[in-house]
């Protein structure tokens, strides 16, 4: 039976793509099964709260090259651990009961949920409990389990590398260490592409503690070759062996309270104060998030959402879209949810990145 009401949420944070794949989700199924869609404001808020817009035809025209969300997003809503501040203190509570309400309330057959691993983690509470869903993968990390892309990866690994080329002519001019720290969070996708793409000289990622020595010696050893610059691209995730991550802070109430930030500025002055080599940080922050997707993902998040409406169309629901071995695909929401995926220590580019001279501090 076609599927003939559809919900379209974007969850956790914003990601060049997310417009794309809403447009491709909606107009495929107006066009194609005539069906009614309902977007809910600030992902899964808007479904505790009944939040919503029209995403007909009209809606979605002309927003394949926007950044972010026309629905909006939020990173901190969880149906099942509701977080709201009351005498001053936050407070928890579950209203998953208040977003499957919202759900029959609109007489929708099923939902589709663009987001990444922590989006899929509610969802997979949200089945569970009952609802129809169909998920989306997104993120710049590149993290989420049981695909081997998301959409919005490319776009941050062509903002990271076009600054780590910057910073190669000006670490050139004044014989400088430059530290680039980017996004990724617990992955080391975005660092390791990035670095590789832009041939920066240190690679330093979460799944590969560094040692503060082998870092120090690696610039001093293209000082001693006449080469008096290092560009060094370290992930937010970055931690030196026997030691942690560095959290920049927490946000009480969210899924995932930790939010990364401080290792660039940090390795900095480590190296400058090791080695007496001039160093400076540039911390790439939320510019790898916004902005035009670039064309590989605009094309990337359009087969993706073509291929969630085609599966809300066959009732196939529980399912997440995903890239494997070259091909569009689909999993188990239930068997993906509440990951992350990291890069293996046997990823080839790794071992490309050793080759071709790059440290990665081990």
């Amino acid at each position: 039976m076609a599927a003939r009401r559809i919900g379209v949420l974007t969850g956790g944070g914003d990601c060049p793509g997310l417009n794309a794949v809403i447009r491709a989700v909606s107009k495929t199924l107006v066009h194609e099964e005539e069906a009614e869609l309902v977007g809910f404001l600030d992902g899964y808020e808007g479904l505790v709260l009944d939040r919503t817009m029209p995403l007909g035809w009209e809606a979605v025209s002309n927003i394949l090259t926007l950044g972010g969300t026309i629905l909006g997003t939020s990173n901190t809503a969880n149906p099942g651990r509701w977080a709201e501040k009351k005498d001053g203190k936050i407070v928890t509570s579950d209203r998953s009961g208040d977003a499957i309400a919202t759900f029959q309330r609109h007489k929708l057959d099923g939902l589709i949920v663009i987001g990444g691993d922590g989006s899929m983690c509610i969802a997979g509470d949200l089945i569970r409990k009952g609802l129809p869903i169909i998920g989306v993968p997104k993120t710049i990390d590149n993290d989420v389990i049981g695909t081997e892309m998301t959409f919005g990866f490319q776009s941050a690994v062509a903002v990271a590398a076009d600054a780590l080329d910057r910073l190669h002519t000006t670490a050139s001019a004044h014989h400088r260490v430059m530290v680039a720290e980017v996004m990724g969070r617990y992955a080391g996708w975005i660092a390791l592409h990035a670095a590789i793409a832009s041939g920066a000289d240190i690679l330093l990622i979460p799944e590969i503690p560094f040692k503060w020595e082998v870092v120090f010696d690696a610039c001093r050893a293209r000082v001693r070759k006449g080469r008096r610059f290092s560009i060094v691209c370290v992930a937010e995730g970055a931690k030196p062996e026997g030691g942690k991550m560095v959290i920049h802070r927490t946000v009480e109430g969210s899924p995932d309270p930790i939010r990364l930030g401080g290792v660039g500025r940090l390795m900095a002055g480590s190296i400058e104060q090791a080695t007496g080599i001039e160093s400076r940080a540039t911390v790439l922050g939320y510019v790898q998030r916004g902005g035009t997707p670039v064309a590989f993902d605009r094309v990337f998040a359009t087969s993706l959402g073509w291929r969630a409406a085609a599966l809300a169309h066959a009732g196939q629901w529980g399912r997440m879209v995903s890239w494997q071995k070259g091909q569009l695909s689909d999993v188990s929401i239930l068997d993906i949810a509440c990951g992350c995926r990291t890069v293996p220590l046997d990823e080839p580019l790794l071992a490309a990145a050793k080759a071709v001279g790059t440290s990665l501090g081990d």
